[in-house]
């Protein structure tokens, strides 16, 4: 029975990406952010999306390996750590949040497509990509083997419940990103 729902809530899902493209929507909020229309006046448009590359760490682990102490207050709290030292904050948003959810995702190589907004410090992700053994690039998220959903965070699966796995696919970078070196922020560290 729940392989039947998931199967329905595709079809929405898809339906309704399929009128989008098209330009069927009658909301203006959803025809205004859909791709090749330009924002309406007094909407902010999203940063470029650019290559980060280091290790996540925990900010408090970073600090204390700069010689500063800090206290619980960034026990939780996670950052890039630049091969330059520098620390990027991450926001724990909808792709983000694996980083604080799941220790594996840390103190590793990764790639992460993302972009911060002008003022702030805070990194928002878009896209992660870890490096295996070999140093091999990959695609990581989550995926339910029940339903083939791909999720980016630890929790039930969104359709069946069921739980969920850590997913690595070897996987170049994104077009936009391969073909303007300009928008890589640093070059990735070594294994």
């Amino acid at each position: 029975m729940s392989g039947v729902i998931c199967g329905v809530r595709w079809i929405a899902a898809l339906s309704l990406l399929w009128a989008l493209s098209l330009g069927v929507s009658s909301s203006p909020s959803l025809t205004a952010a859909m791709p090749g229309k330009p924002p309406a006046k007094g909407t902010p448009r999203a940063p470029r999306k650019k290559l980060f590359s280091g290790r996540v760490v925990v900010l408090r682990d970073a600090l204390r390996r700069r010689g500063i102490t800090a206290f619980d207050e960034f026990a939780d709290q996670v950052v890039l750590e630049t091969p330059t030292a520098e620390l990027i904050p991450i926001v724990p948003d909808w792709r983000g949040r694996a980083f604080f959810q799941d220790p594996r995702l840390r103190n590793r190589r990764v790639e992460l497509v993302g972009y911060r907004r002008q003022g702030l410090p805070y990194l928002q992700v878009l896209m992660v990509f870890t490096f295996d053994k070999r140093g091999i690039r990959q695609y990581t998220d989550y995926w339910c083997e029940i339903c083939s959903i791909p999720m980016y965070e630890i929790k039930p699966c969104d359709c069946c419940q069921a739980e969920i796995d850590l997913r690595f696919q070897p996987r170049d970078l994104p077009l936009y990103l391969r073909a303007d070196p300009k928008k890589t922020v640093t070059a990735p560290s070594k294994p």
